[in-house]
Formats: structure tokens, sequence, C-alpha cells
């Protein structure tokens, strides 16, 4: 196998995304509990006026039930998704390799790390707090992102082989 080059275009612009993630996750953060559920809540109507045949035409009460509910699950999957962003950016920083490796362990580590200064730093904004079934959502989002990443990574190999294997020599 030929020794990969540190620095490449690709490892350049998966790292500036990365860093790109984690400011917006650190901006969404910054939220008071308020505005946080103001920008969940907007998502969330969306979710339920696409979902949900007659939303529109439900009692408030009965509007404000399903509200409740499914607005739990869309922000639990818009941290699971924003980790599984972050592990996928952060897996193609660190480059091709095995899934049991350093360089995996590496790019899982760094998302993990993140997850945890993440709720720390909710823990100092007003009306959020720190929980550790969030810091597993987002570790297991990041775990997701990297297993994507190593499957991408597989699939761009195979085909270079079978290019590579038709060529004339």
């Amino acid at each position: 196998m030929e020794k990969q080059k540190f620095f490449t275009p690709a490892r350049v612009i998966f790292s500036l995304l990365s860093v790109a993630i984690m400011g917006m996750i650190f901006y969404l953060s910054c939220e008071n509990a308020d505005k946080s559920s103001e920008t969940s809540g907007f998502f969330t109507d969306l979710v339920l006026r696409h979902l949900i045949k007659g939303y529109s035409g439900f009692t408030p009460e009965r509007q404000d039930e399903i509200h409740g509910l499914v607005s739990h699950i869309v922000r639990k999957c818009a941290h699971f998704s924003a980790y599984a962003s972050l592990g996928f950016c952060t897996s193609c920083a660190v480059g091709r390799r095995r899934l049991l490796s350093l360089g995996s362990l590496i790019a899982w580590g760094i998302s993990v790390l993140y997850a945890c200064s993440d709720e720390l730093h909710q823990y100092f904004v007003e009306g959020r707090s720190c929980e550790l079934r969030d810091v597993m959502i987002d570790s297991c989002g990041a775990l997701t992102g990297l297993l994507v990443s190593m499957a991408v990574f597989a699939v761009i190999s195979r085909r270079k082989n079978r290019t590579s294997s038709r060529l004339p020599l």
C-alpha cells in the first residue's frame, strides 16, 4: 500500500468542513432555551405539516400534544445528524485507512470530545442543560458518519481497482 500524503486538497477541504460544522454546532448551542425551542419548533412544524395529513385542521390542544412528541424526536435527530456530518468530515480529513486503526480512533475521538465540550458549554447557557444522553446520541451519530465515510472509501477504492485492472499494460 502506498504512503499517503499528509496534506491533500481533499483533506484540507474536509478539515475546513469539520471546523465549519463545529462552528455551526457551537452557534446553535449558544442559543438560550427559548431561542433553541423556537429554532427546533420551526423544523418540527415543517415536519408535521408535511408528514401528518390534516395537521393544520387539528384542534390547538391536539396540535400541541403532537408537537411536543415530535419536537423531542426532531431535536435528537438534529443532534445525531450534526454529529454524523462531523464524523464523516473528520474521518475524510484523516484519510483512507482501515476501520480499526489509530486514524479511525482519532477521527471518532475528535467528534466525541467535541460532543462532550458542547454539552459542557450548554451547561452555562441560560435554560440549557448538560446531558449525557445527548453525548451518547452525538457519539453514535459521529460513529455512523465515520462508518459511512469508510463505505465511501471502499467504493472508491473498488472502482479505482476495476479501472486500473482494465488498462492495457
